[in-house]
């Protein structure tokens, strides 16, 4: 972009009128030239008329936020200058409406004339910039803008000197009188550039700048020593208020001289001492009272220190504090360490109830599997088709292999029992339990394995966490020094809880139905728990939490539960060991640790459900007693005899396995289990099939036996109970067979049967039809 060329100021007279006719004076030769400062403005005195002011230079423009360039600030002109002194009352003026106008004119004038012109108003610009100016008024400028823009519309140019932003300022100031003038988007110049400033206007805006920085300067050195004196004020404690003149240029201060004229009392060495005196007595006063306080401080010291001796070592509740905050850390740490081992514990429990499992129910369908194979093989036995006529009846290969495992399992038991001397055993009474020696091993090496487990559980835990014992005696203590805080805490419903996974862990190789398993009273945590509970000394306003009900709670919580698992998923009630066993442990339990006279817990009542539970079970699944034909049955050698008996044999086996939980369980639910299901469905059925006999006798008298005797104490009881009716009647008849016959020891032997379980009205009825008169002693003898 093109530098505008400088622009040509011509004097006129101030006097003249018409400003296009008026000849431009010539500069005087004489006269001093003064280098103005550009942009401020200098006073000569008053100014003359309304609006005359003295003016050093013009401004440079000035850009508005709009963009839009003031065009009135880049034509102002001085428009009177101040009266020389070597020409009296002359004065120069310029009229700015002509210098508008002349400026007009000459644009359109050849550079040569320019270039003249341009150093002409250059060398009378420096003359005129120190002269005073005439300002017109707002109206005088618009008109001398129309006439100007008018110029320029004729002559359809744009002047060079002219700046184009001032053209385009002028259509804008136009156009918002006539908004049909506004120009086009596409005829608007946008400046891309700043437009270059002259050596005079960058003079202007340095000196500027360092004006302001100058005042800034010594407004910060004026503030600086006005603070500077305030703190020497405070720091010499001048009271009296002085004046201060401040330098700006060296930034000292000056302090005001001393006034000799001020008058001051009279001074003397009387008054001085006086006043040292009475200071001295102050202070000394202040200092008796200052070591007054101290004594006393010291002596509260001292107290205070003693004071908290005497509480510590002999305060009853400082005691009580320090008791009881050890017994919260200590139940903390034993929960926190139960509640980490419970999950290994439970770990293992179940580990050692899977291998129990997995035994139990081998036994149970090993049994089921012969007795279906053994009872198959013998019915087309029976049969007598064409192929077991000609002698080759053919067997299942695996059929054959389970005879033969059964048959030589029973061997092996009959050489045990010789070797023992028991030789009144009868077939179908054994257990049948005996398991392969690899199984035996592999079955041994499990329980070995949970086992190191179970003593691996508490190894790395203080004894006074796993102890039960241990941890009894830290509650006993508590019981001992604070009773009342202890019962009001009922610590007897808190120590079943915390003592239930030490006692399971305890449990875990306890097998209840084995008969060499240890019995509940020679286990470590139950001597423990009877220790406690001997120990305490219980006062009737505490009965309901009194520590003699804690075994039963733990029993109640801990034992029973255990049971009922064994009863439900282990016991076999065939067994009579396991049975016999497990009766022990439950009289034990539910007899002599009851919580409370005619009580029973929840829990006693789930296994006492479980227990008839698997009873009904093993009436249902595991009783059979075939029916054969008497031919087959009169050989006792036969296949079918022998199967049979062996059936009836285990069928009374488990008539008396029932009859032995007499005590635990009800009579009405021994009676419909025993007599109902077992005795009048099978037992008498079996006997009715077979030949009155010595044998039917013997049976009869073994049926006799398992019944209890409680059920017929009563002595004037004359008729039996409802549910041995059949019983009797078969009795009766067996009885009318056998006394026919020769065999009248067995009548007699029947005749004590019916007398055992009080049927003696059948009996007196049964002696005076067959004139047995000598067997009516025995009546009387009962």
């Amino acid at each position: 972009m093109a530098h505008r060329p400088k622009r040509t100021f011509r004097q006129r007279a101030a006097d003249s009128s018409d400003s296009d006719g008026a000849e431009e004076s010539p500069a005087e030769p004489g006269a001093p030239r003064e280098l103005p400062v550009p942009g401020v403005l200098r006073r000569k005195g008053p100014p003359s008329g309304g609006g005359r002011a003295q003016v050093a230079g013009r401004p440079h423009r000035v850009r508005g936020p709009s963009g839009r360039g003031r065009v009135w600030a880049s034509s102002r002109r001085a428009t009177k200058a101040a009266p020389r002194a070597d020409e009296g009352s002359e004065s120069r003026t310029l009229d700015v409406s002509t210098d508008e106008e002349d400026e007009i004119h000459h644009s359109s004038e050849s550079k040569d004339d320019q270039g003249l012109s341009s150093d002409s108003s250059s060398s009378l610009g420096e003359k005129e910039l120190s002269s005073t100016v005439k300002i017109p008024d707002a109206a005088f400028i618009q008109a001398a803008r129309r006439k100007r823009e008018l110029a320029r519309a004729q002559d359809d140019y744009i002047s060079l000197d002219v700046q184009h932003t001032s053209s385009i300022s002028g259509m804008k100031r136009e156009s918002e009188d006539d908004p049909e003038s506004e120009p086009d988007d596409h005829e608007k110049r946008i400046p891309f550039t700043l437009r270059p400033q002259t050596l005079r206007q960058r003079m202007a805006e340095e000196s500027i700048s360092r004006n302001e920085e100058t005042s800034e300067e010594s407004q910060e050195d004026e503030k600086q020593d006005t603070w500077e004196q305030q703190q020497m004020r405070k720091a010499v404690k001048i009271i009296e208020e002085r004046d201060i003149d401040l330098s700006c240029g060296s930034g000292s201060s000056k302090v005001k001289k001393f006034d000799t004229s001020i008058s001051f009392p009279p001074v003397n060495l009387e008054i001085i001492k006086k006043q040292l005196n009475t200071r001295l007595i102050l202070l000394q006063e202040t200092h008796r009272s200052h070591l007054r306080e101290y004594e006393k401080y010291v002596q509260d010291v001292k107290s205070s220190k003693s004071t908290i001796q005497n509480l510590e070592s002999s305060s009853n509740q400082a005691l009580n504090c320090k008791f009881y905050k050890s017994m919260k850390i200590y139940v903390e740490n034993l929960i926190d360490c139960l509640n980490e081992k419970i999950i290994n514990i439970q770990e293992i429990e179940s580990s050692m109830h899977a291998l129990l499992l997995k035994q139990a129910m081998t036994f149970m369908k090993r049994r089921q599997d012969e007795l279906k194979h053994e009872s198959t093989y013998l019915q087309q036995l029976s049969r007598k088709d064409e192929t077991s006529t000609s002698g080759n009846f053919a067997v299942d290969e695996k059929t054959q292999w389970i005879l033969e495992e059964i048959e030589s399992r029973r061997t092996k038991r009959r050489q045990a029992r010789v070797l023992s001397g028991n030789c009144n055993h009868q077939e179908g009474t054994s257990s049948d339990d005996e398991l392969p020696s690899a199984e035996m091993i592999d079955f041994q090496k499990s329980q070995g394995d949970i086992l190191q487990k179970q003593k691996k559980v508490f190894e790395d835990v203080q004894d006074d966490f796993c102890n039960i014992q241990n941890i009894l005696l830290k509650f006993q203590q508590w019981r001992e020094k604070f009773p009342d805080s202890y019962y009001e805490a009922f610590i007897s419903l808190c120590i079943p809880k915390l003592l239930n996974p030490l006692i399971r862990v305890q449990l875990i190789d306890w097998n209840p139905l084995k008969l060499e398993s240890t019995g509940l009273k020679e286990m470590p945590w139950f001597k423990s728990v009877e220790e406690f509970m001997d120990n305490s000394v219980e006062d009737s306003k505490k009965e309901s939490s009194s520590d003699k009900k804690v075994l039963s709670a733990i029993i109640n919580k801990t034992i029973i539960p255990r049971l009922t698992d064994f009863v439900e998923f282990l016991w076999d009630p065939l067994s009579t060991s396991q049975t016999t066993s497990l009766i022990t442990h439950c009289r034990v339990i539910l007899e002599e640790h009851s919580t409370c006279e005619n009580e029973v817990s929840k829990s006693k009542q789930d296994l006492l459900k479980s227990i008839v539970s698997r009873m009904k079970k093993a009436v249902e699944d595991d009783v059979f007693i075939p029916l054969y034909p008497k031919s087959a049955v009169e050989n006792k050698t036969s296949p079918h005899s022998k199967f049979q008996e062996r059936q009836f044999w285990s069928g009374l086996k488990l008539f008396r396995n029932i009859l032995l939980w007499n005590g635990l369980l009800t009579d009405d639910t021994l009676q419909e289990l025993g007599l109902g299901k077992l005795l009048n469905r099978y037992l008498i059925i079996a006997l009715l099939n077979a030949t009155p006999g010595p044998d039917v006798v013997k049976k009869c008298n073994q049926v006799a036996a398992c019944l209890p005797e409680k059920w017929f104490e009563n002595s004037a009881m004359r008729t039996s109970i409802p549910q041995l009716e059949n019983f009797i009647q078969f009795l009766l008849q067996s009885a009318h067979k056998l006394s026919r016959s020769e065999f009248r020891d067995e009548v007699e032997e029947i005749i004590l049967i019916l007398v055992k379980i009080k049927a003696l009205n059948q009996a007196e009825s049964f002696i005076g039809e067959h004139h047995l008169d000598h067997l009516k002693s025995l009546i009387k003898e009962d």
